[in-house]
């Protein structure tokens, strides 16, 4: 069954989350002790996201530094396939165009494609901290829409060279990205909404959502895209608040506001445990009134956040 299957035909709020692939060198243990602390939950899938390689610095010790290209968290093909195994739960490895050309792209749908894991997110990617704005690989792609393009492609048996598969297999399911508060690119929300209409149009069964603390801006925004002709599930993500230091980080890195009246709470704690608390109460108040509305699914971003996830669903699920 596919992603879009089960947040369709679900008689209650599907419970989901994302993880990160381990740290180069560390592990899948994490992982496991993270799917076990959500199990009782009975999530409905899994997403594990992909990341690029990225420039470092090696301090030669003579006032030079080297520099060369990392990926610090591979695996993500290998720890969805391992999930999918031990677990027997549907895993959505990210897709990106960030650090990925096309042959990559083909290879690693081809990997997942032998494992029979058929759902996928498909993601532009972040820009890189050394770059001013996102720059594409060399045969790479710039936009997410142009990916879909080339998974769509797949599915049809053809590869990026135009050559025909000899064997097809179950084809490729996908969701996007979107946001309630705009991209942080894009000029206005209009013309986000255009562009999440256009990724549907090619082939888009499903869209989750940038994560925010105001569900009326996400209820506004359904209600944009529904205006607009957007009519595919559009999954809320969700992340508990849980240190003072967000107050400021959160708007930064991922542009959106927090609302007025979680930030006055938030102000008023002692310490980061209080602040932990606080967030708990207000991730409730929003799942709470996204499950009024028949929200089908809340997605949950757990990094550094699996014990305020737990607390939550608790209560919740």
């Amino acid at each position: 069954m596919k992603v879009i299957d089960l947040i369709q035909n679900t008689k209650k709020t599907a419970f989901s989350y994302e993880i990160l692939p381990p740290i180069k060198g560390t592990g899948i243990d994490k992982i496991y002790e993270t799917i076990e602390n959500l199990r009782e939950f009975d999530p409905q899938y899994i997403n594990i996201t992909t990341h690029c390689s990225e420039y470092v610095y090696k301090d030669l010790g003579n006032g030079m530094f080297q520099q060369s290209r990392l990926r610090r968290r591979p695996g993500t093909v290998a720890v969805a396939a391992a999930i999918q195994n031990k677990y027997d739960i549907i895993v959505v490895p990210h897709i990106l165009c960030s650090g990925f050309s096309r042959e990559e792209t083909e290879y690693v749908l081809l990997d997942l494609q032998f494992l029979g894991i058929t759902d996928l997110l498909v993601l532009r990617g972040d820009k890189a901290e050394h770059e001013s704005s996102f720059t594409p690989e060399t045969d790479g792609y710039t936009h997410a829409i142009d990916l879909q393009e080339q998974i769509n492609q797949f599915n049809k048996g053809i590869f990026v060279d135009g050559s025909e598969m000899k064997v097809t297999a179950t084809p490729f399911s996908y969701g996007i990205a979107c946001y309630p508060e705009k991209h942080e690119e894009a000029p206005n929300l209009d013309t986000d909404i255009f562009w999440l209409k256009k990724k549907v149009e090619a082939g888009a069964e499903y869209a989750v959502t940038q994560m925010f603390y105001d569900n009326r801006k996400y209820f506004e925004f359904v209600d944009k895209a529904k205006k607009a002709g957007i009519n595919i599930p559009i999954i809320p993500g969700i992340k508990p608040f849980k240190r003072m230091a967000q107050l400021s980080m959160i708007p930064k890195t991922f542009k959106i506001d927090l609302p007025e009246e979680l930030t006055k709470e938030v102000v008023k704690c002692k310490n980061d445990e209080e602040v932990r608390q606080v967030g708990v109460e207000w991730c409730i108040a929003q799942c709470k009134e996204l499950m009024a509305h028949e929200t089908p699914s809340i997605h949950f971003y757990s990094i550094a956040a699996v014990d305020s996830i737990r607390d939550v669903a608790k209560i919740i699920y």
